[in-house]
């Protein structure tokens, strides 16, 4: 089956590759839609970050080249003997974090984990295999198309969680990426009162106010700190980091009031430099948020299918995996007016 692999930096080729038997607690998934993530962008671009190429990874066992693809969801093919949870045709989306499971799950997160789709094979190609604890049912009112959003969306309802936005809180955001853009949601979601947004990119700033942003800002335009601080003089309680450079995450510090909330949602590609003094003379707590706990994922799930969030608003693009280098690592690379870009499998809705 064909399969797009990670080989590299800017080497991702669709390629044959084999499926291995499923084991006994273990789903063949047939993989309907994949989304790309700002993840995978960086292992294109930049990687190894994520991708084990020196060792087999702990959890999945297995090493570069790997079948990318985080964000999917299809419809149950196959189940090991010993699942209970799942069964052959239904529809779900993959939570693709593994984890030890032996804390609690919101400190489990923090001690070790892998990814389907970075350390592990994941859902750019036809089939999948995931342990059965990763396949979530979907909801009666959500597509598949909707499954595979469901995993970005959790990374920022978790994030908003973490930061602890509450009903009227100010927010400003710092890059309206997917994820940027998917964090506007969260926080209206959450109570927000007011959302302001930077970002070079007007298109994506355009569509951030279509989503509910009360503000937006070209940071190649304005200076983002004077202009939100203009908005509010006191500084704004909590601000998200999503942009992932040194500019940004100084900026969010900038704009938020003494003993307000950074969150750090983004990946950074490499080391800032950056002085702690910021805080030290602000006040400000700075926290960062990875991936999402399961009840996380749950509630994500469920607020979709209430119609609570609508992450579907991001999408500007389906593309064929065939040409999933060019249409879509290439074209999130240098095409700003694309967003989010799901890749059509299966095509099943």
């Amino acid at each position: 089956m064909k399969a797009a692999v990670w080989h590299g930096v800017k080497d991702i080729r669709v390629e044959e590759v084999e499926l291995r038997e499923i084991n006994e607690n273990e789903v063949k998934v047939k993989v309907a839609w994949a989304g790309i993530c700002g993840s995978d962008l960086h292992e294109y671009q930049h990687g190894p970050i994520f991708i084990n190429t020196e060792h087999k990874d702990q959890f999945t066992g297995e090493i570069a080249p790997i079948t990318m693809g985080h964000e999917f969801a299809g419809v149950v093919e196959e189940v090991g003997a010993k699942v209970t949870s799942v069964k052959v045709g239904d529809r779900v989306t993959i939570n693709p974090t593994i984890t030890h499971g032996n804390k609690h799950e919101s400190v489990d997160r923090y001690d070790g984990m892998s990814f389907i789709g970075l350390n592990g094979n994941g859902g750019f190609t036809k089939y999948a295999i995931v342990p059965e604890s990763n396949a979530y049912l979907l909801g009666e009112n959500l597509t598949l198309q909707d499954g595979a959003l469901v995993e970005p969306m959790a990374v920022t309802v978790q994030a908003v969680l973490d930061a602890g936005v509450k009903l009227g809180d100010t927010v400003a955001i710092f890059g309206a990426g997917p994820i940027g853009l998917l964090t506007v949601l969260a926080a209206k979601a959450a109570g927000a009162s007011e959302i302001v947004i930077a970002d070079l990119a007007e298109f994506r700033l355009e569509k951030a106010k279509e989503i509910g942003a009360t503000h937006v800002i070209n940071s190649g335009n304005v200076d983002p700190v004077k202009a939100i601080r203009e908005l509010y003089p006191d500084g704004v309680d909590v601000a998200f980091e999503v942009a992932g450079v040194a500019p940004t995450f100084k900026q969010a510090i900038s704009v938020t009031k003494a003993q307000g909330v950074v969150d750090v949602v983004s990946i950074f590609a490499r080391e800032i430099e950056w002085s702690p003094m910021q805080l030290t003379n602000s006040g400000v707590s700075v926290k960062a948020s990875i991936v999402y706990s399961p009840s996380t994922f749950r509630k994500t799930i469920s607020a979709m299918n209430s119609g609570q969030l609508n992450p579907k608003q991001i999408v500007t693009s389906q593309i064929q995996l065939d040409n999933i280098v060019d249409d879509g690592f290439e074209a999130l690379t240098n095409d700003k007016t694309q967003a989010k870009i799901l890749v059509e499998l299966s095509g099943e809705k």
